[in-house]
């Protein structure tokens, strides 16, 4: 969609030379809250990066001093008046944005600098970490409207666990950073003049990995969470491994190591 210039764009998304893509919600003068047009703008970006076969990370991040105040006071406003078809709708929109964003094949970070809201938690635990600076603060309050956090509880109650998600899915209370570490929702805190730098070395970590062993084993997590520890599970994890020892890039990870060299996918970024 194009954008006048009194109309910047709502999502930027800039791909660097290493392959990283950071994906910015740029609504700061609303704390980067989010309606109906930017979860479609989200939906189609990550549509679009998961079928870009050179993109190694993807960063999704924020300007301003939030992360994301969630739902979009006018938004909010307009599903008031929706009927329950039209509330289906619009909930399995931002559904079906969150499920692309969990499963983008490439790695994902949350950068998050501030406040996360609402929905913005769903976004966080969407992805495969989470770094968050000492300012970080979140809450799901939706229930505080007589709602309550529907779309994003699969992968909150994943990231935070069962226990936790049934505390702050009814007290609609707020927790720091440091709570938020303990639950799992963030992976790392730091303080914020830190957290660029800290975001940075986990890109450049992940880029010394075998990129589509990378995605195999993000989808190896997705596939086997929950399951009995059966026949056809062990026969699964089996095939993936024999599968990807004989692929192309298995093979030269293996040689690399063998003959102490360093495979394609692992050369210093400068």
């Amino acid at each position: 969609m194009a954008m006048s210039e009194s109309s910047p764009a709502t999502v930027l998304t800039d791909i660097d030379a290493r392959g990283v893509a950071t994906v910015t919600l740029n609504r700061a003068e609303k704390h980067n809250a989010f309606d109906d047009a930017v979860i479609a703008e989200l939906d189609a970006t990550f549509a679009s990066l998961a079928q870009e076969p050179a993109l190694r990370v993807v960063v999704l991040a924020s300007t301003g001093k939030s992360f994301s105040a969630g739902a979009d006071l006018a938004w909010m406003q307009r599903m008031a008046e929706y009927d329950h078809r039209q509330n289906l709708e619009d909930a399995r929109a931002l559904a079906e944005m969150l499920r692309k964003l969990n499963h983008l094949p490439q790695p994902t970070i949350a950068r998050v600098q501030g406040a996360a809201y609402g929905g913005a938690v769903g976004l966080v635990s969407c992805c495969d970490m989470a770094i968050g600076s000492e300012q970080a603060r979140f809450c799901l309050s939706e229930v505080k409207l007589g709602l309550i956090p529907a779309t994003i509880s699969p992968y909150v109650i994943a990231a935070m666990g069962q226990r936790a998600a049934r505390r702050y899915f009814i007290s609609a209370e707020l927790f720091n950073a440091s709570t938020a570490l303990q639950l799992g929702l963030l992976s790392e805190v730091v303080p914020a003049e830190e957290l660029d730098a800290r975001i940075d070395a986990a890109c450049q970590q992940l880029l010394q990995n075998g990129p589509l062993a990378v995605a195999a084993a993000k989808r190896l997590a997705l596939d086997m969470a929950n399951r009995e520890i059966g026949t056809e599970l062990i026969e699964d994890s089996c095939r993936r491994i024999a599968d990807i020892r004989v692929s192309e890039e298995g093979q030269q990870g293996l040689q690399a190591f063998l003959n102490k060299t360093v495979p394609a996918w692992s050369k210093p970024h400068v």
